[in-house]
């Protein structure tokens, strides 16, 4: 079964843009884009239908937890996974707090990001 999920990869670092890409291709998703920085994270956020945006808590232009409610003005459906090498308890209870619907640490391994997708899209098909 072909699917029309979008996933937006926002992170500066190209290497796990990378990684997580050819992860959400290996689990059959074709629409992924990718954004390095907060500007066209939110460019690309508005001008698109995306299911899910994996969003860097550290971008070279803005806070990702501060965007997420810039993403909720331009994409009110859009549910945003933040993504960070810090997973301090803090750092996940504000992210849900500012609207985040999931938390991925870095390094992260295939079966978290199935687990994620599972979560946030139930009717996706594996």
């Amino acid at each position: 079964m072909s699917n029309d999920y979008s996933i937006l990869i926002v992170d500066d670092v190209s290497t796990v843009r990378n990684f997580l890409h050819q992860t959400l291709v290996h689990f059959g998703i074709e629409h992924i884009d990718e954004a390095s920085n907060a500007q066209s994270c939110l460019s690309k956020a508005a001008e698109n239908n995306y299911q899910l945006i994996f969003l860097d808590i550290e971008l070279p232009d803005g806070d990702g937890k501060e965007l997420i409610a810039e993403i909720q003005k331009v994409a009110p459906d859009t549910n945003v996974v933040m993504v960070s090498a810090h997973s301090t308890v803090e750092n996940v209870k504000d992210a849900i707090d500012k609207g985040a619907k999931g938390f991925v640490v870095k390094p992260f391994s295939p079966k978290k990001i199935a687990a994620i997708l599972k979560k946030l899209m139930p009717e996706f098909e594996f």
